[in-house]
């Protein structure tokens, strides 16, 4: 996206506030005419003392517009501040919101690092932008445009000169951004993989201590650094360069302003006010033009970070629900079928291939199978965070791709293999199950789950903060956490990703008994290696490199000759300690 086309979108977002951008607009215009007044009031401040004559009427006049320019230079300052802030944090909003809606895969291939900065940087980038463009850049604009033609006005002579500093300044922007656009470009990837090795060390700071990888990641992080460094260098060389052209360049108008204007004046050809009209104009138009060459090198130097967060904002949703979709009807009974679904990741051969099968209201569904077997993907699926690329999924009689996406994921529960814990209270991780519920019904969720006694020995109980991703709890206490959770949500349809992976052998066999309250009268979906979990099941589908290849009960699957068989034998499934300890 080019530069005037990321400028020209930012502007754009102001819309939703279009009167008052409109009227700071209007008031820099106004501003920028005073600006240029004043110049010319000094010249014939001026040359009305140099003839003896009264100045007093452009001094008041001087005066009034001079006022004029305070009050609305005070209400720009202060309503531009505000729209900004306003409209960053809404635009904030609206990355956030997006960077929730887009599919696992889209966070897994750019880091959650790399799309935590394109929503700051880029919102901050904005920031600067529209602050700069309605407090400065406007004014700045306005002052350039007529200053010009006004000199022009006065002596085509002099006015020459400022024209040349005005194309001198255009030049050299325009010569430093084309020798440090790639360069730019460069610097933003490193700084993106700065925050991306950032955002992937922290989280893991624990193996990095017990695999003593501090010297290592802390080298490595230099390194990036040191690549970062390399690649900004030239491109702070061009912009010093640049400030010391600038410089020389307004030094040397100057200069030529006053040597001209004495040599005219010596002729007669122009008054003293004309000429110190002229040193004042040209101190407006140096001025005017270093905001708007700064304000160009800041929109150039933060380009990238704007694509960024544009290129949040543009990226397709994983999931789009169709304009016409309607909620599930009421009651869900839980009836799922999949019609030869198949579903194949983008550039590989990997995925699920014509999957059909049938889950009867109330009954239990055991996927088993090797690891990278589409077992997840199969229930990714249900939940509508992937889209099949043929066949359908049905609940209740109705294609779910028809559905509205809400009221499908309120009908189903799920307990990831992975606990996924807000860094927030006990109480509030539960209560993400359903919105709203009393501090009784989760202590009863947490009872069933049997996470009542250790939230109770926790610091403040169910107020207790558990840390980022649940890091204050064990394995065993996160899991417990989740699952009340799910027993919360009270949905038709439970999914049970290796749900009792990290449960002890004692822990597990509480859990199981509030897992099997929570079964009856719900269709359930379990991923699982234990013998105990998988044992119970209805119907087991056996997957392999995508395909269900078995299905049937356990005993009967146990005792033919095909990968489940083999699976059992060979230890594929554990079987807990059934003791309470």
């Amino acid at each position: 996206m080019s530069l005037l086309r990321l400028y020209t979108r930012a502007l754009a977002m102001l819309a939703t506030e279009r009167n008052l951008a409109v009227a700071l607009a209007a008031a820099s215009v106004a501003i920028g005419l005073v600006q240029l007044a004043e110049p010319i009031l000094f010249g014939r401040v001026v040359d009305s003392l140099s003839r003896g004559e009264g100045a007093f009427t452009y001094i008041a006049l001087w005066a009034l517009l001079g006022l004029f320019g305070i009050i609305a230079g005070a209400s720009v300052a202060v309503y531009a501040d505000r729209l900004a802030h306003r409209r960053r944090l809404a635009a904030m909003a609206e990355a956030f919101e997006r960077a929730m809606t887009l599919p696992a895969g889209y966070h897994a291939e750019r880091g959650s690092g790399a799309v935590v900065r394109n929503i700051l940087q880029g919102t901050e980038s904005l920031f600067w932008l529209w602050l700069g463009a309605m407090r400065e850049q406007i004014t700045a604009i306005v002052g350039i445009v007529l200053l010009v033609p006004t000199a022009i006005s006065m002596d085509a002579r002099m006015a020459a000169i400022l024209a040349l500093l005005a194309t001198a300044y255009v030049v050299m922007n325009t010569i430093v951004m084309r020798k440090t656009r790639s360069g730019q470009a460069s610097v933003e990837r490193y700084n993106s993989a700065v925050f991306s090795r950032v955002g992937d060390v922290i989280p893991n700071v624990t193996v990095v201590q017990s695999f003593t990888r501090l010297k290592k990641e802390a080298d490595a992080m230099r390194t990036v650094m040191s690549e970062l460094l390399a690649a900004q260098y030239p491109v702070l060389t061009w912009w010093g360069v640049l400030t010391v052209l600038q410089r020389s360049a307004a030094t040397i108008t100057m200069v030529a302003v006053l040597a001209t204007g004495a040599t005219l004046v010596g002729r007669g050809e122009l008054t003293v006010g004309e000429v110190v009209a002229f040193v004042s104009f040209a101190g407006l138009l140096i001025g005017k033009l270093d905001q708007v060459t700064n304000f160009v090198t800041s929109v150039h130097r933060r380009a990238p970070s704007l694509q960024g967060y544009f290129d949040l904002i543009d990226e397709a949703q994983g999931v789009i629900e169709k304009p016409d979709a309607r909620p599930l009807d009421q009651p869900v009974e839980g009836d799922v079928r999949y019609e030869a679904v198949s579903f194949r990741f983008p550039g590989t051969e990997q995925g699920i291939f014509d999957l059909s099968f049938h889950a009867h209201p109330g009954k239990t569904i055991a996927l088993v199978g090797p690891t990278g077997s589409g077992k997840t993907t199969t229930l990714s699926l249900l939940q509508r965070l992937r889209t099949p690329d043929h066949g359908r999924i049905v609940i209740d009689g109705q294609d779910i791709a028809d559905v509205t996406l809400t009221s499908l994921r309120d009908s189903i529960s799920v307990v990831f293999q992975e606990a996924g814990l807000f860094n927030r209270s006990i109480a509030e991780n539960i209560g993400v199950g359903r919105p709203g519920a009393s501090l009784a019904e989760i202590e009863e969720a947490a009872r069933l789950a049997e996470a009542h006694d250790f939230i109770a020995r926790k610091p403040g109980g169910y107020d207790f903060v558990i840390g980022e991703r649940g890091n204050a709890l064990s394995g065993g206490e996160r899991q417990r956490i989740a699952i009340a959770r799910a027993i919360l949500k009270n949905a038709p349809i439970l999914i049970l990703d290796e749900a009792t992976s990290a449960l002890d052998a004692s822990t597990e066999a509480r859990i199981k008994r509030a897992l099997d309250r929570l079964r009856k009268g719900r269709t359930t979906f379990i991923i699982a290696h234990r013998l105990s979990t998988v044992a119970d099941a209805d119907e087991i589908l056996v997957f392999e490199n995508g395909r269900i290849i078995e299905r049937g009960s356990f005993s009967a699957l146990a005792k033919g000759p095909g990968l489940f068989a083999r699976m059992v034998s060979e230890g594929g499934f554990t079987v807990p300690n059934t003791s309470d300890g």
